[in-house]
């Protein structure tokens, strides 16, 4: 049973694409967090960045882990950026449980050249614990594989040092 759990919310793919394949180089759980919103097409589309922008958020469906969220030695949590922001079920997922989180990762996915970097700070706000790494990665862009790779470079170490 892995200590590192991968939790994430994908609308269109990418950010389950980016998580899917830091948890096998991990050895990682992972486990998709929704909210049960209609968040498909152009309607979806809009309804996301709106609900980013007000900061949003609607209940969580359930979800099962392997163990207590707090019994992990990080948790990594990926979202995609929506209106410069977190997504509103990242959001939720955060206010919910952050707390529990001992350590924690952030990676962020996104469709503009900006790194969006300011979405890991919006997130520290919901774990107290802030965060040991964090990587800010666009799916097909020429430096995905090595943003990705020195991400798992900075979990690694932080790994190595508990």
């Amino acid at each position: 049973m892995s200590d590192i759990l991968c939790m994430y919310y994908s609308r269109t793919g990418n950010t389950k694409k980016a998580v899917r394949e830091i948890a096998e180089a991990l050895n990682a759980e992972v486990v998709e967090v929704r909210d049960g919103v209609e968040r498909s097409g152009a309607k979806g589309f809009f309804r996301c960045g709106l609900d980013a922008m007000r900061r949003t958020t609607a209940p969580l469906l359930p979800f099962e882990t392997a163990r207590k969220l707090s019994d992990y030695r990080l948790v990594i949590v990926a979202t995609p950026v929506w209106a410069g922001r977190c997504s509103s079920v990242t959001r939720g997922f955060l206010k919910q449980y952050g707390k529990e989180l001992r350590h924690a990762a952030y990676v962020v996915t996104r469709g503009s050249e900006d790194k969006s970097e300011e979405v890991y700070e919006q997130m520290d706000h919901y774990t107290p614990c802030g965060h040991a790494a964090a990587v800010s990665l666009r799916v097909g862009s020429v430096g995905y594989a090595f943003w990705r790779e020195e991400f798992l470079r900075q979990v690694r170490d932080f790994l190595n040092q508990q």
